[in-house]
């Protein structure tokens, strides 16, 4: 009996060393396996961090790019509005170069005329201008040099070379055409010299076909100032003084707007 007591303890003691020698085993599993997971977090971590310093250095370069980009952008657009008003200011030049050239071909075409003119026997010019003799008709080419300025658009030069008509050939049969056109030549640049010629027309020549128009333009040129009561007044002037006129009827239709 004491024999089977002392083996039953030493059964129960050995399965308790047993038992220890299990737990530790199994808590130095744990341990290698929190290690090992620690480890494998550590090297996940550091590679997060690696992408994530990937990503940034990607993103930092694309915002260089863009800043470089905009940069590069803004010099250009400077750089074009510098050679657009370059280029403008050079149009502007070669223009008012044009137009000076223009002008004195035509100062110099009038002044070799003139001195034809007055060579030639049998020519005449008189005190107002008029030119009698085989040399009338430069007065005519004069004429339409002007007027073909004038259909090109180059209202400067027409200008010049009307003045310079009526200056030198007053009494010539196109004078009151010349005066209008004159006016013409103006109404786009200033007003009140389109009237001056328009009212000379009207004054000087009251029975040319041209009259009735300028009557007509001074009125539209008083109504577009505001001054009605002119405008009015010019309106009436072409009824009671060119009443078959086309421009009778369209005076008439201007003051039916006005009475509104």
């Amino acid at each position: 009996m004491r024999k089977f007591g002392a083996l039953t303890l030493s059964t129960v003691a050995l399965g308790a060393c047993a038992l220890k020698g299990d737990v530790r085993r199994v808590e130095l599993e744990v341990a290698e396996l929190r290690e090992e997971t620690a480890r494998a977090d550590s090297a996940r971590a550091v590679e997060l961090s690696r992408q994530v310093d990937a990503i940034l250095a990607g993103q930092r370069a694309v915002m260089d790019s863009i800043i470089v980009v905009r940069r590069n952008m803004v010099a250009l657009a400077g750089a074009f509005r510098s050679d657009h008003t370059e280029i403008q200011r050079q149009l502007i030049q070669v223009q008012e170069l044009t137009g000076q050239s223009q002008r004195r071909l035509t100062e110099l075409r009038v002044q070799i005329q003139s001195r034809a003119l007055r060579a030639q026997p049998g020519v005449v010019e008189g005190d107002s201008g008029a030119v009698v003799g085989p040399l009338a008709g430069q007065a005519d080419e004069l004429y339409e040099a002007a007027l073909q300025q004038l259909r090109r658009g180059s209202a400067v030069t027409a200008r010049t070379g009307f003045q310079m008509f009526i200056d030198r050939y007053s009494n010539h049969p196109r004078t009151a055409d010349a005066r209008f056109l004159l006016g013409e030549a103006w109404s786009q640049a200033n007003a009140d010299s389109a009237a001056a010629a328009y009212e000379a027309v009207v004054t000087d020549f009251p029975d040319s076909p041209r009259a009735s128009l300028s009557l007509f333009k001074l009125g539209v040129i008083a109504q577009q100032d505001d001054r009605l009561d002119d405008a009015r007044t010019f309106y009436r002037r072409v009824l009671a003084g060119y009443p078959g006129s086309d421009e009778a009827a369209l005076a008439q239709d201007r003051l039916r707007s006005l009475q509104r």
